[in-house]
C-alpha cells in the first residue's frame, strides 16, 4: 500500500486536489475540476488514482457523489518512513536542550489536522476509511474487546454489553497511583456483526469537550479479498468542534490496523498518551 500512495503522491496533480480537499473537504467532482487546468475526465482519472491509494474516500449524499480526504495512508507515511528517522534526533536534542536550561520535559503536543464537512443529519461530520489485512470477525473483536482496544487506542478500555441500546463507557483503569479516567460514553444504536456499529458519543476528558454534547460514531466493516475496508463516519459533531473531539481517530485506526497485521503496538505519542497507567495495571496482573 505504500507504494501506491507515493506514486499518488508524487504528481503535482493529484497533490492539488488533495490541498483542494484540506481546504474544503467534502467536495464534488465539479468543484474539483475548477481546482486544476485539465478536462473532466482527466480529473476523474486522478480521483481514481487516490481513491485505489486511499487517500480519497467518496460518499453518496443524495444524488451528489462527495469526495473527502483520508488523512489515515499520509500518516502511516509519516510514521513508517519520517518519523522514526527524526526521532533520534529530537529526543537527542530536546535532552540537551533540558541539560542546559535545567527544564522539565514539555508535554507533548500531537496536532489535529482533520477537515470537517457539513453533516446531512445537521452539524459536521469526520470520515475515515482504511485497510486492514484481517477477517471482519477478527476486526470487530478488535473494536469491541476491551483489552485489545486499549493497545491501539490510547491505553482505554471500551466496556459495553454490544447489544442494541445498551450503554458503553471507555475508560483508562485505574492503576497503582491513578484513579480511573472516563474517556467516552454513550449508546449502542446499531449492533450488526461483523459489519456494522452504530454509537452515540460524549467525550468526558475535559470540561470543554463534555459542553459539545453528544454526536454519533458508524463503525462499517466491508470484505474486500483477503482483507477489510473499514470506514469510520463521525458526525453530528458542533461545526466549530474542538478538534481534540475528532482529530484522534487516526491515529487510532492506524493503531488498529499495525496490531492487527503485525501483533506490535503504534509507539507514536499520543498512541503512549496513557502509557504509564497500562503499565501500572501490566504489573499488578
Amino acid at each position: 500500500m505504500d507504494d501506491e500512495v507515493f506514486r499518488a503522491l508524487a504528481d503535482p496533480t493529484r497533490r492539488s486536489l488533495l490541498d483542494a480537499l484540506f481546504e474544503r473537504d467534502g467536495q464534488t467532482l465539479s468543484a474539483l475540476e475548477q481546482h486544476v487546468p485539465m478536462t473532466r475526465f482527466g480529473v476523474m482519472k486522478h480521483l481514481r488514482l487516490l481513491e485505489k491509494a486511499g487517500l480519497v474516500v467518496t460518499k453518496r449524499m443524495g444524488r451528489e457523489k462527495l469526495h473527502f480526504l483520508n488523512p489515515i495512508p499520509i500518516r502511516r507515511i509519516y510514521e513508517r518512513w519520517v518519523n522514526k528517522y527524526t526521532d533520534r534526533w529530537a529526543v537527542t536534542l530536546t535532552s540537551l536542550k533540558r541539560q542546559l536550561e535545567e527544564e522539565p520535559m514539555e508535554q507533548i503536543y500531537v496536532p489535529h489536522q482533520v477537515p470537517l464537512v457539513p453533516s446531512p443529519g445537521g452539524g459536521a461530520m469526520a470520515v475515515f476509511e482504511i485497510y486492514i489485512k484481517t477477517t471482519p470477525e477478527r476486526l470487530w473483536q478488535a473494536i469491541i474487546d476491551p483489552k485489545m482496544r486499549a493497545k491501539y487506542s490510547f491505553g482505554v478500555e471500551v466496556h459495553s454489553e454490544w447489544t442494541p441500546g445498551s450503554r458503553y463507557l471507555a475508560s483508562v483503569p485505574g492503576g497503582i497511583d491513578s484513579a480511573k479516567l472516563d474517556i467516552t460514553e454513550g449508546e449502542n444504536l446499531e449492533v450488526d456483526p461483523p459489519r456494522r456499529l452504530v454509537q452515540s458519543f460524549r467525550a468526558l476528558w475535559s470540561d470543554e469537550v463534555k459542553a459539545a454534547g453528544f454526536s454519533r460514531v458508524t463503525w462499517e466493516i466491508i470484505p474486500v479479498g483477503d482483507s477489510c475496508r473499514l470506514t469510520v463516519i463521525h458526525d453530528r459533531l458542533p461545526e466549530d468542534a474542538n478538534p481534540e473531539l475528532y482529530g484522534g481517530w487516526p491515529m487510532v485506526l492506524s493503531g488498529l490496523k499495525t496490531l492487527l497485521e503485525t501483533g506490535e503496538r503504534l509507539t507514536t505519542p499520543g498512541s503512549l498518551l496513557y502509557s504509564e497507567h497500562n503499565v501500572q495495571i501490566d504489573n499488578q496482573s
